[in-house]
């Protein structure tokens, strides 16, 4: 039987932006070390079933795959500055994203040890764009499109956040770039595969595709229940995962629907979800006692 989360413990520390990160302190928001501030009590097991994460992942080194993500996060921040297009931590859309972080994250260890570590940020980006992302090592970004063209709730925007969390939590992105590269790469592998020299180089030069990878059912799948489950432990309503798919698979098949082409919907995602929200209705009672 699974431990609850005690939320009484103290929220995460915000910190000061990621030194020589080039955009004004009023336009980042870093959760610095977040997970390892949290003295929250992390759950034994979980309430989902997801499995063990993919060992294939560990092709890749962790730290390259991070490091290449974290680059590519910066440069995008940069441009949208450039463009007057991220807005800052005072807009109201800003600090409502950065409320539902920090309820979530502290309970993200639970699921990666190296969220402890992790330098989250949580970004908003001005674009009628219907999409959010998480990169490998914490870097969140939303658009504003997602929010107000779908007219999100908390409770949905934090399963979006929190199946976004999920996928760099479970590692899919690595996952996918090891399989991609360890094909490209082939038989010239070799020996070099026990020091992962070609992959780490690999991962490092592939921050601009973190973006546009496109995951299997069954990352989809994790993502939905892990992030389920992040939500419901950070005080979330669990149905708003059902709402949250409903409202998308009405959007289906529109314009600028970014986040569909990547994650797309259907009749068993929303099934899934429905047969789950059981399973984590206890969490969600704790922690709103909390």
């Amino acid at each position: 039987m699974c431990l609850l989360c005690d939320l009484k413990s103290p929220r995460p520390a915000v910190s000061a932006p990621l030194p020589g990160h080039g955009w004004s302190s009023r336009r980042a928001f870093v959760l610095a070390a977040a997970a390892s501030a949290a003295t929250t009590t992390l759950p034994v097991a979980a309430q989902v079933d997801v499995g063990k994460p993919s060992s294939l992942r560990k092709l890749v080194p962790a730290d390259e795959i991070e490091g290449a993500a974290t680059q590519q996060y910066v440069q995008m921040m940069r441009e949208a500055q450039g463009k007057q297009v991220l807005l800052p931590a005072s807009h109201p859309q800003v600090k409502r994203l950065h409320t539902i972080a920090r309820r979530i994250i502290p309970h993200t260890a639970a699921w990666n040890p190296r969220a402890r570590e992790w330098k989250w940020q949580v970004n908003l980006i001005q674009s009628p764009q219907i999409n959010a992302f998480c990169m490998p090592g914490g870097k969140i970004g939303f658009y504003t499109g997602i929010l107000d063209q779908l007219a999100l709730s908390d409770d949905e925007t934090a399963m979006i956040m929190g199946h976004e969390m999920a996928h760099a939590l479970r590692e899919h992105a690595r996952e996918r770039l090891a399989k991609s590269s360890a094909t490209d790469i082939g038989l010239r592998l070799g020996a070099q595969l026990l020091g992962l020299g070609d992959l780490g180089n690999v991962a490092a030069g592939l921050g601009s595709q973190l973006l546009t990878l496109r995951f299997s059912r069954e990352d989809e799948s994790e993502a939905d229940l892990v992030g389920l489950e992040l939500a419901a432990r950070g005080a979330y309503q669990p149905r708003a995962s059902v709402s949250l798919w409903q409202k998308m698979a009405a959007k289906t098949g529109g314009p600028g629907i970014g986040f569909l082409s990547t994650h797309p919907t259907g009749p068993n995602r929303i099934r899934d979800l429905e047969a789950n929200v059981p399973k984590v209705m206890g969490l969600y009672e704790q922690a709103r006692k909390g």
